[in-house]
């Protein structure tokens, strides 16, 4: 419970915030979306510097925000931005714990409309180890900041009960191939001087590079057991 409350604090101060360069840039107000259809399960490859690291995106449940993270990867707007902040977090678990943040920075040349948001309440992905999430200001402001979790934290959830902003942040995949290159980039040396507010300290001091996102293929199904055969007695 302590850990959930101290997670929700941070949370409230910005924890997937956008970066500082989108305090210079207006909110623009989700536009109305048209109906999505069902994407299923789709995988994309983001090859970074210090490796590459596999999400499996889930367009069933979260349809809009599987499909306008790959438009950024199918218009190739993620190629060459990067890894920029770290969030390291200790609760006495096992492993590293946290999160690492990247995507296009609020760049004017990369980004697209904001997209409406996807509580977890209704999606029911919610945020585990490994999980990719989208970052946002309010509700509705998400473009393709994005940030992957090193360890569980519930309080990124939505909370329709709590009062405030209690919508959370919209998860719609997770890592299945390159945790440990997660890791690398968690374990990045760190500003002491760069970042905004919350961020400062958390900022990568030479940003991991993302060098092409692309689509991967799935995995093929696996083959039904062969049928047992009946023994005949007699």
């Amino acid at each position: 419970m302590l850990m959930k409350r101290i997670i929700g604090l941070l949370a409230l101060c910005g924890c997937l915030a956008m970066p500082a360069a989108a305090l210079a840039a207006p909110v623009r107000k989700a536009p109305a979306q048209a109906v999505v259809e069902p994407l299923g399960l789709v995988r994309v490859a983001l090859t970074t510097t210090l490796g590459t690291i596999v999400l499996e995106l889930d367009g069933k449940r979260a349809p809009i925000t599987t499909a306008n993270f790959l438009r950024y990867v199918d218009q190739r707007r993620l190629d060459g931005t990067v890894f920029y902040r770290t969030m390291r977090l200790d609760f006495g678990g096992p492993g590293p714990q946290g999160l690492i943040q990247g995507g296009t920075q609020y760049d004017p040349k990369r980004i697209l409309k904001p997209i409406a948001h996807e509580p977890t309440n209704v999606t029911g992905i919610l945020h585990k180890a490994g999980t990719i999430s989208m970052a946002r200001w309010a509700p509705g402001t998400a473009t393709c900041d994005f940030s992957i979790l090193l360890s569980d934290m519930p309080a990124l959830d939505a909370d329709p009960g709590a009062s405030g902003d209690n919508a959370g942040y919209a998860a719609f995949g997770h890592v299945v191939e390159g945790m440990d290159v997660v890791q690398k980039i968690h374990a990045a040396p760190v500003s002491a001087t760069k970042g905004e507010g919350v961020m400062r300290g958390q900022m990568i001091e030479a940003p991991v590079r993302i060098l092409t996102a692309r689509r991967a293929k799935m995995p093929l199904p696996a083959a039904p057991a062969p049928a047992a055969r009946a023994t005949v007695v007699g």
